[in-house]
């Protein structure tokens, strides 16, 4: 049975307000700092936040959709970007080594083995079916993948953490995802399918062919979110999914990194409304479709740096600015403490 979803704590987010409003600076100067600091505030349950705690976990897995030519790269490469996670060596790596984040990667879906790898073994899956001409996933694996990012989010959770970050590693995943942003929104393949790893025009026709196949699989038929995730999903992003839902339930925020992130945070509203209020989106991809996907989830980012690496490393990138935020928030002086004088 899972938890239920509780909302932030509203009452807090009003005194975190009354207490920014006592700072010495006019009223809304520091922007979406101020923001955030009492959207924290809410979800930690105090009007001063505790600093922030992130825990990354980074979750891996193929897709079947691959055979359409729809990756610049082959499926290999997962689980060889896999070892390199492993060895310290990629992107998202140094960043939580910079922000001091604990790091975990979940293999849920990667095609090839990876038994002497240090990571959580979870495999639900040696990848997924091709979404174009079939469920990219029966009931029974998308149940369990979304099991996998609940326990990874409960470990995380048991550790410490008090901001959860999911980050993602699957060759072809912008697919899955780009399909489902469809489903779930109703925008057109043309304005959410990009180019994702860089594929050519060729591959873009291939791409778009593949997700329009799938989303023309289920034409008017009636499905709920799990069942959609099912179908156009990957088993990474499913755990993505279980990941923020967990996170919520135990009343933890999550902070909602690129594309694919945002597939699986649609995924999760899908699953379970409740879990919208406890997400925060880091930044804006150059992906195709993400600006509209983080609008269908009625999240404004927080920057736009021009980044679609995934792995989580906008949202990683992001955690020093809201460390910033609730230092600011917590150590300002007031206009009493400082004998200044307010305006009239």
């Amino acid at each position: 049975m899972t938890q239920a979803i509780a909302l932030p704590v509203h009452a807090f987010h009003e005194a975190a307000l009354q207490r920014q409003n006592s700072l010495t600076k006019p009223a809304g100067s520091l922007g979406v700092l101020e923001t955030v600091a009492c959207r924290f505030a809410a979800w930690q349950g105090q009007s001063i936040p505790a600093a922030l705690q992130p825990a990354i976990t980074v979750f891996a897995g193929d897709h079947g959709v691959t055979a359409e030519g729809v990756s610049a790269y082959p499926s290999i490469v997962t689980g060889e970007m896999v070892k390199n996670f492993a060895a310290g060596g990629a992107a998202i790596c140094v960043l939580a080594r910079a922000i001091s984040a604990r790091l975990e990667v979940v293999d849920v879906g990667v095609l090839n083995p990876l038994p002497e790898l240090p990571i959580v073994q979870a495999k639900v899956a040696a990848g997924t079916a091709n979404l174009a001409v079939q469920a990219a996933m029966t009931a029974e694996q998308c149940a369990a993948a979304l099991e996998v990012g609940r326990a990874a989010a409960r470990r995380a959770v048991d550790q410490g953490a008090n901001l959860l970050i999911a980050g993602d590693m699957g060759i072809g995943n912008t697919t899955p995802s780009a399909a489902l942003i469809c489903r779930l929104t109703g925008h057109s393949v043309d304005s959410i399918v990009g180019r994702g790893t860089g594929i050519d025009d060729a591959g873009l026709v291939n791409k778009r062919r593949a997700v329009q196949q799938g989303l023309d699989r289920l034409h008017d038929k009636p499905l709920d979110g799990t069942a959609v995730l099912a179908e156009l999903g990957g088993l990474e992003i499913a755990a993505m999914a279980g990941f923020y839902l967990q996170g919520a339930a135990l009343g933890v925020p999550s902070l909602v990194d690129g594309f694919i992130a945002s597939a699986a945070a649609l995924a999760a509203r899908a699953i379970d409304p409740a879990v919208a209020d406890w997400l925060l989106a880091s930044h804006c991809s150059e992906e195709t479709g993400h600006k509209l996907a983080l609008e269908a989830l009625q999240l404004s980012p927080l920057v736009a740096l021009g980044m679609r690496l995934g792995e989580g490393s906008g949202a990683a990138a992001c955690v020093p600015l809201l460390q910033l935020a609730i230092k600011l928030h917590a150590e300002m002086a007031t206009f009493a403490q400082a004998g200044v004088t307010e305006k009239d």
